[in-house]
């Protein structure tokens, strides 16, 4: 069994497989065109479920909705193994790498969005299990039809290896954050002021129990602070708390950018295949942001928990509006991440013109 589960870089790609390869899709098993599924508001489907073991290699998804928004409240989930709490709970939009229920062409290691416009979404975290996966999508746009095409690719085994941690996602928000009002401070004293000295104030992007591997997140940031003096967002110090370790961490970080491996305040838009600004705002970093770190080689290992934190604004004190999707594997059964919050709860704001 040790050729089932072959990785996937170039060197590796000659090497004997034992897996079937197999896929789901939503192809029009008529033999006509309508390679689609139609779903009403309110609907929920299985639009997969494999029994046996197996690992998902590959999903291809794209999507149509004349609802505003709707990236946000369509929500794709995952069940490993017969499990009734899911393992992936996300808005549709944002579990392939970018919020705001927005699209936008980029590129990295584990997501894309490619053109037309980002409208495809791609997805290459692998998801193995022992005795059967399903899938379901639901419509929770309030008025109209979600038009949905997928590819869900996957190899079958006779068994699957022991040793396979299996994969979790989970979608945040704190809209807006709690930050320190700036009436009666000086611009560097709100920006870089005062000492956090326990990161019990820390925006969390993810907090789970068990034993495996933190593997990465997209951050989405909303500007709320409009304001013709130095506005930038960040000066967040990343603090990642293991196995219940108190302050300071093990792993303690320099800044917002810093931790998404960029410099200096930026805000030109880059993609690299672990980390990257998929929008870096408009003037004086105003309006919306989204970046990705993806900890593909170097995955952040735990043993009974991991709580993975980040100063919205140093020492805590912005208040934007801030959300996230954490990537992670683990051993089952997972601790609970829901109940995703109501779709009022997870529409982004609207732009605000910049004056």
């Amino acid at each position: 069994m040790s050729k089932v589960l072959v990785g996937s870089s170039i060197r590796e790609i000659a090497t004997l497989r034992t897996a079937v390869r197999k896929r789901i899709s939503s192809y029009d098993g008529t033999g006509g065109n309508d390679d689609r599924v139609y779903m009403q508001p309110g609907e929920t489907r299985v639009i997969a479920e494999m029994s046996g073991a197996g690992c998902v290699t590959h999903i291809w998804m794209t999507m149509a909705c004349e609802e505003k928004d709707f990236l946000r409240k369509v929500v794709l989930r995952m069940y490993w193994d017969g499990e009734d709490d899911p393992s992936v709970e996300v808005p549709i939009g944002d579990f392939f790498g970018m919020g705001h229920a927005m699209t936008k062409n980029f590129s990295s290691a584990p997501f894309s969005m490619s053109p037309e416009d980002g409208k495809g979404f791609n997805c290459w975290f692998p998801m193995p299990y022992a005795t059967g996966a399903r899938f379901e999508v639901e419509n929770q746009c309030s008025d109209h039809e979600l038009i949905l095409y997928y590819y869900i690719d996957y190899e079958a085994y006779d068994k699957l290896p022991d040793d396979q941690l299996r994969f979790h996602a989970v979608w945040r928000r704190e809209n807006p954050c709690e930050g320190l009002s700036d009436e009666g401070l000086k611009n560097t004293e709100y920006s870089f002021g005062g000492r956090n000295t326990d990161g019990s104030g820390n925006y969390v992007i993810l907090d789970a129990e068990g034993r495996g591997h933190y593997v990465g997140c997209h951050l989405n940031i909303h500007n709320l602070r409009y304001t013709p003096k130095w506005n930038w967002y960040g000066e967040g110090d990343d603090m990642i708390f293991i196995d219940g370790e108190p302050f300071p961490p093990s792993l303690h970080g320099t800044g917002t950018e810093d931790y998404f491996n960029t410099a200096w305040c930026p805000q030109q838009e880059f993609c690299a295949p672990y980390h990257g600004i998929i929008l870096g705002g408009g003037p004086n970093w105003s309006g919306k942001i989204t970046m990705y770190r993806y900890h593909i080689v170097d995955p952040i290992m735990f043993n009974r928990s991991i709580r993975v934190t980040i100063e919205h604004g140093h020492n805590n004190h912005r208040s934007d509006d801030w959300s996230s999707t954490a990537y992670w594997y683990q051993t089952e059964p997972h601790k609970p991440q829901g109940p995703l919050p109501p779709v009022e709860q997870r529409l982004p704001r609207p732009d605000k013109e910049w004056e």
